[in-house]
């Protein structure tokens, strides 16, 4: 079973910018998504990024409105490693953030789509920004 660990959280001023990690225990899979979630206090988690694979040279990203412009998700393949980079963070980013697998995924041409809601979760990594 896939393991995912988070990494690069931390205590920022607004303004400020962080890449998060999520490192993959293994990942011989052809097709799936990994994402990135976050969970503020007293607030419900929410998708913040998303990046499906589909074969060796097809790849797709997709954000949550509330974080385009200012979040990019880039995956390494050779390390395993999802990225998160954050810039000109604000106080409404402070949230647990997890990385998350699914491998329910299929495309319609150059378009992913998820099957299902089975993600695999790390334990997150948390972001703090003031004010």
């Amino acid at each position: 079973q896939v393991q995912l660990v988070e990494s690069g959280g931390g205590s920022v001023q607004a303004g400020g910018s962080l890449r998060l990690s999520c490192a993959s225990s293994g990942r011989p899979y052809n097709t799936y998504c990994m994402a990135w979630f976050r969970q503020a206090p007293g607030k419900e988690r929410e998708g913040v990024a998303e990046y499906f694979t589909g074969g060796s040279s097809t790849y797709y990203a997709n954000y949550a409105d509330s974080v385009k412009g200012r979040f990019t998700i880039s995956q390494d393949n050779a390390n395993n490693t999802l990225f998160l980079q954050i810039k000109n963070l604000n106080p409404e980013d402070t949230a647990m953030y997890c990385c998350a697998l699914i491998l329910d995924v299929t495309w319609v041409g150059s378009s992913p789509y998820l099957l299902s809601r089975a993600w695999t979760w790390g334990q997150g990594t948390e972001v703090s920004v003031s004010s």
